[in-house]
């Protein structure tokens, strides 16, 4: 393609505002004079409350203002949050406990909010919430995820939320005992703290009539509805922003108390209200990933090819329903359930239970990342039971390229697919062929090396919807608007850069603008790979329309038929005419006969069908049996995504996933004690990927365009995440394979691998 053509790897033009210091962050832009907000936390995992007197913290220099849950319930204010359930396999529905903004009555974790108090500074509103008289009747704190223990909610007097179920279980039990050979696997996935660069934060105002919230989150309009529903107004006097997000991963994207609470505090000071969360804060009341343990069966037969699979896990809630805590190892889960693999006999039943820690939610890739990891660990351990090639047990089993459209067992429609074809690609991308020779140059230094391998697939989620409008502006410069939300992903960049591909417009004259429920009436925010795909659909859609009404338009001006105009992405043209105008040159032509109404366009549009990213991940590793460190030592990636938007950004939100999925499977690790103390609270304990310890990641696109939408686009958020988890375990197994170690779960901490080895080591004494 030419240097300059559509598709190029542009460099993100926002940047240079971000490395310069420019970003608009939410302490960037909380307005002068706000008063600082400090959230009293519960120090204990789990008791009832038996006092909670802020008397002298009300009395305290600065204080303007301490509320209880109490306060809350008196002020009319709902204090329910929102927590989606999802059905029992009995048909009931899964339970729905209150979860108060601030505790009532009980505490279930460590770090739940139990009383706001604001003053005129931070440390003043600190020192305050230290008078805070609180004292609780301790219980004992559950953090196991088995039914049994101290009851948390009466709702689920054994701890089970729910106990659901997808799939024909009679057909696949009938298949196993047919079965020439059945493969099991138990798979641990740990839990992690998300971390964003930022933490969450916020700030609100409130005018007398109207309140306005600006949070660093994913979209507008879930916290709009929350607000709306939670202090009773109407939505024409609710307005939510969102400035720059330093980071998000589907952890922004759902409600917190603390959002609630600025809001209310706003309403009754009638003065600008701030919080912004410290480190330590955040990991303890920011929603988790992953928690859950499952275990995974596949049947064969005589020719190696799977003809069942089945899956029982027991997922980790937390202390209440998060937002979407029920649905994500549910419904979520079973989107790619069966992955690339052409098998339509499959069970999968979940049981989600209540523990004294803080709520499960969405962490990037939302249930897809935990499903395919279940099922490239058990496709690893089928490989060496069945004593066949890894790479041939998915060949075998992979859908075919004549089978697209591909029903899955669990109701997804996969498009389009060449599965063979990029791993293929992969195997010579990564070098495969040499891997033995690598393997046997380490054993020559006392080192052990592993090769990990990871086929997956997700499905993009989220709203198929989008909306954009664009405006034409008086000085020659245009705005778009979306309704999606950047969290660091480039989106100022590509939309900027589509638009301009589609009407000709200079890339540097149009401005994105995102994130404020006033200007967008309705969007679906950021979340499940869903941005570039629903965004440029609708942005589509829009210049559509603009072409439309200044072809009407052009058709007085140029004095031919308007069906004789056309516009070839740059100009319009038309045969018997020697105008040739820009869209640029058509909006000042309008703006000069007064046809205002031609500045501002609006669409919407709807994916017909979602799309199926997929690609294949390779990872290296090598083991030093002496100290147990773990080193990523080679990481290949080759990635169907169909058409790129901008290669550039995609290779950047690949290596970022394959970072954290790196850093859940090597370092990262959540510790709570048996009273629900979280021991992994500071960056002391919690280990973080860092430069050095991550190789330099190959990327290789091998597209096979979507047919879902008609720019032939697949998503790419989330998927190096989705992908490395296996790939990154399967080569720490397979290093450890033949020293007798054939459990192994994730993080593979130096320590826990030394302990595997050592149990080697004893075993051979």
């Amino acid at each position: 393609m030419e240097k300059f053509g559509k598709s190029q790897p542009i460099s993100r033009v926002e940047d240079l505002r971000f490395l310069t210091g420019e970003g608009r962050y939410v302490d960037d832009i909380a307005p002068d004079g706000a008063l600082a907000t400090y959230i009293f936390r519960s120090p204990i995992g789990h008791g009832v409350i038996s006092e909670l007197d802020v008397s002298e913290a009300i009395a305290a220099e600065g204080v303007h203002l301490v509320v209880t849950c109490a306060d809350l319930e008196a002020a009319g204010v709902n204090i329910a949050m929102a927590g989606a359930t999802v059905k029992n396999r009995d048909g009931t529905q899964g339970a729905a406990p209150l979860r108060p903004i601030l505790a009532k009555d009980k505490v279930r974790y460590v770090g739940e909010p139990v009383a706001m108090v604001v003053a005129d500074t931070y440390d003043q509103a600190r020192d305050a919430a230290e008078l805070i008289m609180f004292d609780a009747d301790e219980l004992p704190a559950k953090t196991s995820v088995e039914r049994g223990g101290e009851t948390l909610h009466a709702e689920a007097p054994d701890n089970c939320a729910f106990d659901w179920g997808m799939g024909d279980e009679a057909a696949t039990e009938a298949a196993f005992k047919a079965a020439a050979k059945t493969v099991s696997l138990e798979v641990d996935d740990n839990r992690i703290i998300v971390n964003s660069i930022e933490p969450r934060g916020c700030f609100a105002e409130w005018d007398g009539t109207r309140l306005h919230l600006a949070n660093n989150g994913q979209g507008v309009w879930v916290p709009k509805g929350n607000l709306v529903k939670a202090f009773a107004l109407d939505e024409a006097n609710v307005r939510v922003t969102n400035p720059d997000t330093g980071g998000a991963f589907g952890m922004k994207s759902m409600a917190y108390p603390e959002y609630y609470l600025v809001c209310h505090a706003a309403r009754v000071l009638d003065r600008p209200v701030h919080w912004m969360s410290e480190r330590t804060e955040a990991m303890l009341s920011d929603n988790g990933g992953r928690d859950l343990v499952s275990t995974a069966e596949l049947a064969f037969d005589e020719n190696n090819k799977i003809t069942a699979y089945r899956v029982r896990t027991k997922c980790n809630l937390g202390a209440y329903n998060s937002q979407f805590g029920q649905p994500i190892q549910t419904t979520l889960f079973s989107r790619v359930l069966m992955g690339v693999y052409d098998v339509q006999t499959t069970y999968l039943q979940v049981e989600g239970y209540y523990t004294n820690t803080v709520q499960v939610d969405a962490y990037r890739g939302a249930g897809r990342p935990e499903a395919i990891y279940v099922l490239e660990r058990v496709m690893d351990r089928a490989a060496r039971e069945l004593n066949v090639d890894p790479w041939e047990l998915r060949r075998i089993n992979f859908i075919k390229p004549d089978q697209f459209p591909y029903a899955a067992a669990t109701g997804e429609t996969y498009d389009v697919g060449d599965f063979d074809k990029v791993l293929t690609r992969g195997a010579l991308e990564a070098d495969a062929a040499g891997f033995a020779a690598r393997r046997d140059a380490d054993a020559k230094r006392g080192l052990l090396r592993g090769t990990g391998l990871c086929y997956y697939i997700e499905s993009i989620l989220g709203d198929p919807s989008e909306g954009a409008k664009v405006n034409f502006l008086e000085d020659g410069t245009v705005e778009i608007l979306v309704g999606t939300q950047s969290g660091g992903q480039g989106h100022e960049t590509v939309y900027a850069k589509f638009l301009s591909d589609q009407t000709g417009i200079p890339m540097e004259a149009i401005r994105v603008i995102q994130g404020d429920s006033d200007l967008i009436a309705k969007g679906g925010g950021t979340g499940g790979s869903r941005s570039v795909t629903t965004q440029n659909n609708a942005t589509l859609a829009t210049v559509a329309v603009i072409t439309d009404a200044f072809t009407a338009f052009l058709a007085d001006e140029m004095g031919v038929p308007a069906s004789e105009i056309s516009f070839d992405d740059e100009r319009f043209r038309a045969d018997g005419s020697n105008l040739t105008p820009t869209m640029l040159e058509v909006a000042d032509m309008a703006r000069a006969k007064g046809r205002d109404d031609l500045a501002t366009h609006h669409a919407r549009a709807t994916l017909e069908a979602r799309s199926f990213p997929n690609g294949v991940h390779i990872c290296e590793v090598v083991i030093d049996p002496e100290t147990g460190i773990v080193t990523t030592d080679r990481y290949t990636v080759v990635d169907d995504f169909g058409n790129l938007i901008n290669p550039l950004l995609a290779i950047g939100q690949v290596h970022g996933g394959v970072v954290q999925g790196i850093g859940q499977a090597l370092q990262e690790r959540v510790v709570y004690d048996e009273d629900g103390q979280l021991l992994t609270a500071s960056f002391m304990d919690y280990a973080m990927p860092r430069a050095i310890d991550i190789p330099n990641i190959d990327f290789t696109s091998e597209p096979v365009p979507s047919t879902a939408n008609v720019m032939g686009m697949k998503g790419c958020g989330e998927a190096g995440t989705v992908g490395a988890l296996a790939a990154v375990a399967n080569a720490v197994q397979d290093a450890l394979w033949d020293h007798g170690v054939r459990q192994a779960d994730m993080p593979f901490t130096p320590h826990k691998v030394w302990e595997l080895l050592q149990g080697d080591a004893i075993a051979a004494e």
